[in-house]
């Protein structure tokens, strides 16, 4: 009978790929990667921190919206902060959910050089679940354990005719099947013929088939994927989050991991859509960090400009550019409403930043005449 899921192929699960067509993008990974981690050393330490929670924070988020699951945002961000011990972090809207998550998250990235174990794995599903322990008697998912012996299916469509997008491999035998994964993750990481990226893409794809949990998988793969691009950076903080790039292209995701579950070994799709997207996170990371440090820079020339506190307020706003709507610069109406000044206040106040170099005149004038951060040279 022919194969119909890959985990039926006789080489299961004995991967290989296309060296030589995942060539480019793994090159124009590595060079990221090696920007990335450039760059911030030359982040001072509470920015370093400040940056590496808003990372964690997206990660988690978007790794649960990628199955639906909508988180109290603030209350994630709380457990964070208080975790990577930032001061003000406000302990009033934590929750089991967010202090699991957060724990989670620090565990698999700042512990990356602790082996992985079937029981790490199973606290980390404990953790996954934390408001569900005590509830034996309602408990729907095994927490803390692998799946029942019923089929694992992922379904969609109506109940008469749904469509089945991937079946897991049997109960049966699943333990011996995640001791191999847990064999291989552990000696590759030390082999120098696998990259660690391509070990990484691996990893995700290869647990996310086994599905060894009743729910969970796609968020516990997810965090396996950070532990193994820890291990490969051999660095604990993390500035870029993998988990927003993949909820950026959900429907792609779903889609190659589908297509790939159905075909061969050959696994050289998956893997450069893989690094793709890693590519995409690491790109959207060296942005924030490349605007912080501007923002930095700008500051630190500027500390002595005697500036109002309108005039600070909006030179804030213009500094995070796209992420408050000023990415096309502004307009003396519109520094009027953020400053909340006269329209003749405003006007004086634009001239004097012109003035002191803090803003520029865009192309254009006449009423529609807008302005920008003129950013001092590196």
């Amino acid at each position: 009978m022919a194969a119909h899921w890959i985990w039926q192929q006789a080489e299961w699960p004995d991967f290989h790929w296309q060296a030589e067509a995942l060539a480019p993008a793994l090159r124009e990974c590595v060079q990221a990667q090696g920007r990335l981690l450039g760059m911030t050393g030359a982040v001072t330490a509470s920015i370093s921190v400040q940056n590496e929670l808003d990372a964690l924070l997206q990660n988690i988020v978007s790794s649960s919206a990628i199955e639906g699951e909508q988180l109290n945002v603030g209350s994630v961000r709380s457990s964070l902060a208080r975790r990577l011990g930032l001061e003000h972090a406000d302990d009033t809207s934590v929750t089991q959910r967010s202090e699991g998550l957060a724990k989670l998250l620090l565990d698999a990235t700042r512990h990356f050089n602790q082996p992985l174990t079937v029981e790490r794995l199973l606290e980390w599903h404990e953790w996954l679940f934390p408001d569900q322990i005590s509830d034996l008697a309602h408990r729907r998912i095994r927490i803390g354990a692998l799946r029942g012996d019923e089929p694992m299916q992922v379904v969609s469509g109506r109940l008469e005719r749904p469509t089945v997008h991937f079946e897991a491999p049997p109960r049966k035998g699943l333990e011996q099947q995640l001791q191999q994964f847990i064999d291989w993750f552990e000696a590759s990481r030390h082999q120098s013929s696998i990259d660690p990226l391509l070990r990484a893409g691996i990893a995700h794809f290869w647990f996310v088939t086994l599905h060894p949990f009743d729910d969970g998988n796609g968020r516990l793969t997810r965090t396996l994927t950070d532990l193994a691009l820890a291990q490969g950076e051999a660095q604990a903080i993390r500035f870029h989050a993998m988990s927003v790039s993949i909820l950026d292209d959900r429907v792609g995701y779903y889609r190659i991991l589908e297509n790939s579950q159905r075909a061969t070994l050959d696994i050289t799709d998956w893997l450069n859509w893989f690094l793709q997207t890693l590519l995409r996170s690491l790109q959207k990371a060296m942005t924030n960090i490349e605007s912080v440090l501007g923002k930095t820079r700008f500051w630190q020339v500027h500390r002595d400009s005697a500036l109002s506190p309108e005039q600070i307020k909006a030179l804030d706003r213009l500094l995070d550019g796209d992420e408050k709507g000023f990415e096309q610069g502004i307009s003396a109406a519109q520094y009027q409403a953020v400053a909340k000044v006269s329209k003749a206040t405003a006007t004086r106040h634009l001239t004097e930043l012109l003035e002191k170099g803090c803003l520029e005149r865009m192309p254009g004038g006449g009423r529609s005449t807008r302005y920008r951060i003129n950013y001092p040279a590196d």
